[in-house]
């Protein structure tokens, strides 16, 4: 008897569980359906349906290709992870790390530079701040490869740079075009305006009164910096981060211009699979892994911090 009214027990609980799963499944379909039914969601239909079109289609496609065999373009064939195999045992590892390494300094560097800029942009120059803001926009009106070719004018044996210095210091600089440096330089000059407009855009959060409170109350400059101004703009630099970041290391002008072959970065690796080799599925498995890993990492960053806390909600 008690072996039947356990079985009974248990059939009346998967029974009002099935019950309980349909009426949440209801419930779930009638607010979808009565938010479709608004306004707003009939008026974003149109753009999100572009937007997956768009977006989300072109990197199924990718994630399709590199799951065919090497060199082959039918998607229609066996799958396989030879692509990726291929990545992890060939020295492909060394243009990953070329390239995450380069945009770390890349955001390090502009920290150091942008920051000050922005504050004196939000702080000092006043109405002189339009005027910059121009100078810097202007450039970006520019295709990035001239402005680059500019830059192998000035660093080239004999340029700008390097002959000005021969001809009233003596310094022989022929030797900067084509190296490391260079190509930080490159990444610095091209990433400037997205580090640092976001960074501008969290220093006007920091009300003028409550800076002149904190300096009435005894507060230092470090001080004043590190619990009033810091808290306050750190959602733009976070955005400035992240931007500059991931527009560094997906970069491909700056080390071919710039760099010549002295490094290669995972761009020209992608670039190369895709053209000159012909080999799209290996190409679209270097893309996928690029995407992985820098979603992975920016999403391992944002777990560490309070974003809650960090852009004043509760």
């Amino acid at each position: 008897m008690s072996l039947e009214s356990d079985l009974r027990n248990l059939e009346m609980e998967l029974r009002d569980e099935g019950h309980a799963r349909r009426r949440h499944a209801r419930s779930l379909a009638t607010r979808v359906g009565s938010w479709l039914q608004q306004p707003g969601a009939l008026l974003a239909g149109p753009p999100m349906l572009l937007l997956a079109l768009g977006f989300l289609g072109p990197l199924l496609l990718v994630a399709a290709f590199s799951l065919i065999p090497p060199k082959t373009f039918d998607l229609s064939g066996g799958w396989t992870t030879q692509n990726y195999l291929d990545i992890v045992t060939e020295s492909y590892w060394i243009s990953f790390a070329w390239s995450f390494a380069l945009a770390a300094v890349t955001v390090v560097l502009l920290l150091g530079l942008c920051y000050p800029l922005a504050y004196a942009m939000t702080k000092v120059f006043g109405r002189a701040a339009n005027l910059l803001t121009l100078l810097l926009v202007i450039p970006l009106f520019v295709s990035e490869n001239i402005r680059l070719f500019g830059w192998v004018l000035s660093l080239v044996k004999g340029g700008v740079l390097p002959g000005a210095a021969d001809l009233w210091f003596g310094i022989d600089l022929s030797g900067l075009l084509y190296t490391v440096p260079a190509i930080v330089l490159g990444l610095v000059y091209v990433y400037l305006p997205f580090m640092l407009f976001p960074m501008v855009l969290g220093l006007s959060m920091v009300p003028d009164r409550l800076r002149e409170a904190a300096i009435d109350l005894g507060a230092s400059r470090w001080q004043l910096f590190r619990e009033v101004e810091l808290p306050l703009a750190l959602p733009g630099i976070l955005i400035g981060c992240l931007l500059t970041f991931i527009l560094a290391l997906g970069s491909l002008a700056e080390s071919k211009i710039l760099g010549g072959s002295v490094v290669v970065m995972i761009a020209d690796d992608i670039e190369s699979a895709f053209t000159f080799a012909q080999n799209w599925p290996k190409g679209s498995a270097l893309s996928v892994l690029l995407i992985l890993l820098a979603g992975g990492l920016v999403f391992a960053v944002l777990s560490k911090l309070d974003l809650d806390k960090i852009l004043g909600r509760g």
